[in-house]
């Protein structure tokens, strides 16, 4: 492998001046594979032509036993987008977690974007871990933040773009532990049932068109809006009372045309929910308005056997998970509760009240489509927890008449 050698910084052609001179190496270290063209490596800033050679001596050491590492001049921005198209192929992750490594690369783009790949230290990927817990992002997002950037790069190190890889030793800096007496804080929001009750009654009194039967499917089966949205009516058995669960809603521009069709979050998530008599009932007369609107509409109506459909613009889409939301925020200022009502409480309420009802936790994640969740969990041994106590006091109280 040769090499030479140029003095740099000096114009002035005085022998032995004293001006500031560098030298810089360039050496070949081998062929492009693909187009047999010559491979070359540069390196200048050296004081004299002895540290030059030296240093070059040690690079053709590396490229002889393979341990040389050209690392690569791309932008986090831009590698971060590759490693994204590539993790898609790779792994066939669902839209929810390509969506939330999306969200990830967002957050750590302003601390990282327009960096060089190899000028990224330890230091710098530490500082962004760290102010970005100081946003106070839950910890669960953090630690998706931190996920995210470790993969790329990993694929970095592992294509051999970088000496180093920053993220091995980083961490997410843990809280200081406080002594908390009451745990309260950490209990997912739900509605005891007389309030359920009175959030049901709201909707059947302020409610628009679909908004009684969206509300009470929730409340009564848990089940996520993703899954409410594409359900088709060959999925409820009028018969048995059942429903069948087997996809759920992907849409990442909010574009009604737009949307896909995915598998369950988990294995689990594809099941059947026994529901009550009520629920059914509410289906048939559904179905009833909706056969009248698809009469009026006629063609303009695109059939796709969607309970939950547009019947405004483009009728016969499954209408948007945000609309889901934007109904209950519509409800909520018409309730006089202390509490913010959102889909996710009525998933939790149906947990309590599961668990008010003695149906054990096993059961609950059955129907909710868990395999473990610590949020369920968390609902379920609050709940049961008091029910043990109100049984402990109305025992004491027993006693109390009888010693």
């Amino acid at each position: 492998m040769k090499g030479h050698y140029t003095k740099r910084g000096c114009t002035c052609n005085i022998t032995n001046c004293k001006c500031n001179k560098t030298w810089s190496f360039v050496i070949d270290i081998g062929r492009n594979p693909k187009t047999g063209r010559r491979k070359q490596a540069t390196k200048g800033g050296f004081k004299s032509e002895e540290e030059a050679q030296l240093a070059a001596a040690s690079l053709l050491k590396e490229v002889k036993q393979g341990t040389y590492i050209k690392e690569s001049p791309i932008l986090f921005k831009d590698f971060a987008q590759e490693w994204l198209s590539i993790y898609k192929k790779r792994t066939g992750a669902k839209q929810g977690t390509i969506r939330l490594r999306k969200y990830s690369i967002k957050k750590l783009l302003p601390y990282l974007a327009h960096l060089k790949l190899k000028d990224i230290t330890e230091e710098v990927y530490q500082e962004a871990i760290n102010d970005l817990k100081d946003k106070k992002f839950a910890k669960s997002t953090l630690e998706g933040f931190h996920t995210t950037g470790k993969m790329i790069f990993k694929m970095a190190f592992s294509k051999r773009m970088i000496i180093i890889n920053p993220t091995e030793y980083a961490y997410i800096p843990r809280d200081p532990e406080v002594v908390n007496e009451s745990d309260e804080e950490d209990i997912p929001k739900y509605l005891e049932k007389e309030k359920l009750a009175h959030f049901l009654n709201t909707v059947k009194k302020y409610g628009l068109f679909m908004d009684v039967l969206i509300f009470t499917t929730l409340a009564f089966t848990g089940m996520r809006v993703g899954e409410l949205v594409v359900l088709k009516w060959k999925d409820i058995d009028f018969d048995n009372h059942t429903i069948h669960i087997t996809k759920t809603y992907n849409n990442e521009t909010n574009n009604t045309k737009e949307y896909t069709l995915g598998t369950p979050k988990t294995k689990r998530s594809r099941r059947k929910i026994v529901v009550d008599e009520i629920v059914i009932e509410l289906f048939k007369k559904h179905k009833v308005e909706q056969e009248m609107l698809k009469e009026k509409l006629g063609d303009a109506y695109l059939d796709q056997d969607y309970i939950f459909a547009n019947y405004n613009r483009h009728p016969g889409y499954p209408v948007l998970t945000k609309f889901v939301g934007s109904r209950i925020n519509r409800l909520s200022k018409c309730l006089k509760l202390d509490m913010k009502v959102c889909n996710h409480t009525l998933r939790h309420t149906h947990t309590s009240l599961l668990a008010e009802a003695g149906v054990g936790l096993e059961e609950i994640m059955d129907r909710l489509g868990h395999f473990d969740d610590e949020t369920t969990r968390k609902v379920y041994l609050h709940v049961t927890t008091t029910m043990k106590r109100v049984a402990s006091d109305k025992f004491g109280q027993l006693m109390r008449g009888l010693l």
